[in-house]
């Protein structure tokens, strides 16, 4: 089975470069003032000596841009330490990007060379070094190809899934300390995609810095005495602990994003600093990011929105939905230092339930595998009234499929099982047989219990909350109590994994805008992610050592298709296969879509330049602000600082 990611590349007759993105390497660039004085105190050396040979030199005039200064403190709010993630989305430092057309370009590295889809040549900036100072080179590739992810220690699991195609390992090689060779017997066309994703899989980590926490250099008593420090069982334990590229949450591992972690995690005040090696610069010579500090508050969720009124953060998105324009206009228009934008929404689905086909208890589970009761959950929920109610109308009302900023969307996939019909929705579960009813009116299980059906949130969007009130009232018309758990987002998580949770609520697929030229993998359960069939994803994903097989006709047939589409070069068997994938979302209610397309707001300080007026809010593809450079983003006047 080929083992693909989210998005797909255009697939490569023979041989193509990805170029270097670059102007011409100004003649002068300029010292950052942020770090100066450790360049006076020789503790760090010059600007010149810090950037790479051939740094990706950004034009900012002909992406219509203006160029700014550096300097200043980026203020915005989190919900939870372990959203310091966040710095390495919206950083968006890739080896390849994705550029505002959704075309993928290199980034941290100089160029690409792709033959046949199958050999990609990985060219490395000369002189790029990390955050450390360490240089950046093949080693760093070489290091998690054999000590991480081939290490059985490190990596129980083995190698990642995306390096298997058609059940073959592909290979990985370092010809020279700027070039690294990913090949594969037969096309991959996801690999630069899973590179450009807002959770990639870094496939290269600082040897210099990890190596002092594996067994296969470090001195033996003194990794002993590291692991009782740390805590842990084990060497591999505390490496795994030190290895942190994504969560980001290891001060003291060097990095390539924009900005530095410098805080100490149990603090509810985090700051990161400009990376003095960063790779990129403008036109003029000046290094990026603009901005020197981030300063990332952790408050309790619902106080994101009143404290972005109260003009107390710079740039916000995350934490604030839809029903929080109401105050943040309020706020703009009483005298606020902000403006407050409206970006479109690139989710399948903004609020979305997922009744879990992998459920422990085997009664329910057979209930929810029925496709006449998730048709009748589905008809049973009055989205009319929670757009008008929630989004006041302005939201699009119907399931879960791709949104008519795609080419693939089609309206009776929206619009399938999505009306509002009680009388129809209680023959079907009369149809099933479920008629023997309690004292009080609620349908009973095949055992007797009666049918109490428990949706679980994250509690972290009060649109979720107030859309399943309204859905408990007309549920009630089916007989069917719907009884609200509100839990920390990694404990749901977690239920949802162990099979332990009946059902959950949370928004649509990352990806609502697909083209037949994106990977359906999505679509087929190849992840636990959906949370629909959680086991089944971990079995695709573990290679069938965790979960179980799919064991439902509609769910081996996404296989099937997803398969085929990624063994075909034909654009128009793609698109197929598209077509087919989504008509059977449609039809199996397997995630129950409620609605789409809500604006996302986007608080911004009226002194912070070159964030654009529309855009979509996307985690894949796109990472948020990511595919927007938020390290181009600069204030007008840096070292001037308000609203505190």
């Amino acid at each position: 089975m080929h083992r693909p990611v989210l998005m797909a590349f255009v697939m490569i007759a023979t041989l193509v470069t990805l170029p270097l993105r670059a102007q011409s390497i100004p003649s002068e660039v300029h010292e950052s003032t942020f770090w100066a004085q450790e360049v006076d105190n020789g503790n760090m050396p010059p600007i010149e000596q810090r950037l790479p040979k051939q740094p990706l030199v950004v034009d900012l005039e002909a992406k219509g841009r203006s160029f700014g200064a550096q300097g200043g403190t980026l203020r915005t709010l989190i919900s939870r330490s372990k959203d310091v993630r966040q710095m390495v989305v919206h950083g968006y430092a890739r080896l390849v990007g994705y550029q505002p057309d959704y075309s993928i370009a290199p980034d941290i590295l100089a160029s690409v060379d792709i033959e046949e889809d199958r050999k990609f040549t990985l060219h490395l900036r000369p002189g790029h070094r990390w955050s450390d100072g360490a240089p950046f080179t093949s080693a760093d590739f070489e290091y998690w190809w054999k000590y991480v992810a081939n290490d059985p220690d490190v990596t129980p699991s083995g190698p990642p899934d995306f390096m298997i195609v058609d059940n073959k390992l592909g290979k990985v090689s370092f010809p020279d300390p700027e070039t690294v060779v990913f090949e594969w017997e037969i096309p991959n066309p996801n690999f630069l995609p899973l590179l450009a994703q807002a959770s990639p899989p870094f496939i290269y980590r600082p040897a210099h810095y990890l190596s002092q926490f594996h067994v296969k250099f470090a001195d033996p008593d003194e990794l002993l005495e590291e692991v009782k420090e740390a805590r842990v069982n084990s060497w591999a334990a505390l490496h795994n602990k030190r290895d942190s590229m994504y969560k980001y949450d290891n001060p003291a591992l060097p990095t390539l994003q924009p900005w530095i972690n410098t805080s100490d995690n149990d603090s509810s005040r985090l700051l990161f600093v400009r990376n003095p090696y960063y790779h990129r610069i403008d036109s003029k010579g000046v290094q990026l990011p603009y901005i020197d500090v981030v300063e990332m508050t952790v408050v309790g969720g619902g106080l994101i929105a009143a404290k972005a009124n109260a003009g107390e953060v710079d740039l916000q998105a995350r934490g604030l939905d839809f029903p929080d324009i109401s105050i943040l206009k309020k706020g703009e228009f009483d005298g606020g230092n902000y403006r407050t934008l409206l970006w479109a929404n690139g989710a399948a689905s903004q609020i979305a339930i997922y009744p879990n086909l992998n459920f422990a208890d085997p009664v329910w589970r057979k209930v929810m595998r029925d496709i006449r009761f998730r048709h009748a959950l589905s008809l049973g929920i009055d989205r009319r009234m929670i757009n008008r109610v929630l989004y006041f109308g302005l939201a699009m009302e119907g399931g879960m499929t791709a949104l008519p900023q795609s080419p693939l969307y089609r309206e009776d996939n929206m619009k399938a099982w999505a009306n509002f019909d009680i009388d129809r929705a209680n023959a079907l579960l009369d149809e099933m047989g479920l008629t023997d009813r309690t004292p009080s009116g609620l349908r009973k299980l095949p055992d007797g219990r009666p049918m109490e059906f428990v949706i679980e949130t994250s509690g972290e969007r009060s649109e979720e909350e107030n859309a399943l009130t309204i859905i408990t009232d007309t549920w009630r018309e089916l007989g069917i109590r719907l009884i609200m758990r509100p839990l920390d987002r990694d404990i749901l998580r977690n239920r949802i994994y162990a099979g332990t949770t009946m059902a959950s609520v949370w928004f649509g697929w990352d990806n609502g805008i697909p083209r037949p030229s994106t990977s359906p993998m999505y679509l087929a359960p190849t992840n636990q992610e959906f949370f629909a069939w959680p086991m089944w994803g971990q079995y695709y994903q573990t290679l069938g050592q965790n979960g179980y097989a799919p064991d439902m006709q509609p769910a081996k047939r996404l296989m099937l298709l997803a398969n085929d589409w990624n063994h075909t070069q034909n654009p128009e068997q793609r698109l197929e296969i598209w077509q087919k994938m989504l008509a059977i979302h449609a039809q199996e209610q397997f995630g129950i879509g409620i609605i789409s397309e809500a604006p996302q707001p986007i608080v911004v300080s009226k002194r912070l330049r070159n964030v654009p007026d529309e855009g979509i809010w996307a985690f894949d593809p796109g990472a948020h602000f990511g595919i927007h450079r938020i390290d181009e983003f600069y204030f007008d006047d840096p070292h001037v600082q308000v609203g505190r």
